[in-house]
């Protein structure tokens, strides 16, 4: 019966150092001396020292040899059989032993029992899940701003858990997705890897797909010249999934960089903007010339004039009537971009000939009767005048702006009010 359990507990030994041998994230190297100290602190801990003991960690055969020495004294010498053996003993294993000589014997590790073992599986299960931590924590570390493929595994409300090609986890955040992201179990998402949290020692790699490094890196797979160095992005500005303004700059003035990464008939830029979900990409010239960038970031409209308050990174744009919505863009996108791309705040103003300067009033002259915060709303969608204003349908007027109708009422009573006089 002592047989079958010892038996028992050596096929257990054999199969943990097997589970511990196929661990991922870890080295050769490393293992071996893991598993020697895990062995080296069991021993210490039952006989209070381990330095008598070899321990020989083979992890080719999923093995390993526990050899212990003794010291050969004579037998009414003999005190500790840990690190002594008695002459007469040690006789029989050699009758040429003599006293001082050192014996060396393996020893079965399961015949230390079974709570040597069990207290060998803690150890190594303990080690082995903090050197994998480590291994994780670095390797992703190292690989933030980097594009990986993953595969969804499982779906929640606030994120989605992903597993990489090595099983290990990664978080993608609600927050971090495009809006119109939509992904199944099994399906397989391309994402940047965006940071690296460590709390507590617990690796967490979060991934998104809404950051500006994961646009800058598509083009970088997509535009060999990026890539090459021969053009430089210099600013990304995003609404994930609606639209982006890209700045772009080459120091050799045979490549177009603009051409070159929307490349023919948008043959490069299309597949950025299919991963991106539709997301209408805009690239246009750097220029250090603030004004020239700003005219540039504000396309497809046309600039007619600015005024520049670069202390205050402000400017107010001029542009004839017909270009004002062009420069606003569909819900304010095109100059929220522009803004973000330059980093400058626009206000945008129609442009007045004398004609109509005589008919027409720009809204900061009603500053005494209209709150600055209602007229900035007005402005803010291209709207700086009064007859600009009455031009637009009330119900257009309450789509545009934030307003409430009362506010919208009282307004137009003051504009109209203000053509009666006249």
């Amino acid at each position: 019966m002592a047989t079958s359990t010892k038996k028992k507990d050596t096929i257990n030994l054999v199969d943990m150092f097997q589970e511990f041998k196929e661990s991922k994230n870890i080295d050769r190297t490393t293992l071996i001396s893991v598993l020697e100290e895990s062995f080296r602190s069991v021993i210490a801990k039952m006989y209070g020292s381990d330095a008598n003991y070899d321990v020989i960690v083979n992890p080719d055969k999923g093995d390993f040899e526990i050899y212990r020495n003794r010291e050969v004294v004579d037998d009414e010498e003999f005190t500790n059989p840990n690190t002594q053996i008695a002459l007469s003993e040690a006789q029989k294993i050699d009758e040429d032993y003599e006293a001082g000589e050192e014996v060396t014997e393996e020893v079965q590790f399961a015949d230390f029992g079974r709570r040597a073992i069990l207290t060998l599986r803690q150890t190594l299960a303990a080690k082995i899940l903090e050197l994998e931590k480590d291994s994780l924590y670095n390797k992703y570390k190292e690989r933030v701003g980097t594009v990986i493929a993953a595969e969804v595994y499982q779906i929640w409300k606030k994120e989605l858990l992903l597993l990489d090609d090595e099983g290990n986890e990664l978080i993608l955040p609600k927050t971090e997705q495009i809006p119109s992201d939509f992904f199944r179990k099994g399906e397989t998402v391309r994402a940047v890897v965006h940071r690296v949290d460590n709390e507590n020692n617990n690796p967490k790699i979060i991934l998104s797909r809404t950051s500006n490094v994961f646009l800058q890196r598509l083009l970088e797979q997509e535009v060999p010249e990026i890539n090459d160095g021969l053009i430089t992005v210099r600013r990304i500005a995003r609404i994930p999934g609606e639209r982006a303004k890209i700045a772009v700059e080459s120091y050799d003035d045979r490549i177009d960089p603009v051409g070159a990464c929307v490349g023919v008939k948008g043959s490069r830029i299309h597949g950025i903007v299919r991963e991106l979900r539709g997301e209408n990409i805009d690239v246009v010239n750097y220029s250090s010339n603030i004004e020239i960038f700003i005219k540039r970031a504000l396309r497809p409209a046309e600039v007619s004039s600015l005024v520049m308050d670069t202390e205050n990174h402000k400017v107010e744009v001029y542009l004839k009537p017909d270009e004002v919505s062009l420069a606003i863009g569909k819900g304010g996108a095109n100059i929220k971009l522009a803004s973000m791309l330059t980093e400058y705040t626009i206000d945008v103003f129609r442009e007045i000939d004398d004609s109509q300067e005589e008919e027409d009033v720009y809204l900061e002259e009603f500053a005494n009767e209209i709150d600055q915060w209602i007229i900035d709303q007005f402005i803010g969608v291209g709207l700086d005048t009064a007859k600009s204003v009455l031009a637009v349908p009330r119900d257009e007027l309450l789509k545009k702006t934030d307003l409430e109708e009362e506010t919208i009422d009282n307004v137009l009573d003051i504009l109209r009010a203000e053509f009666e006089e006249d």
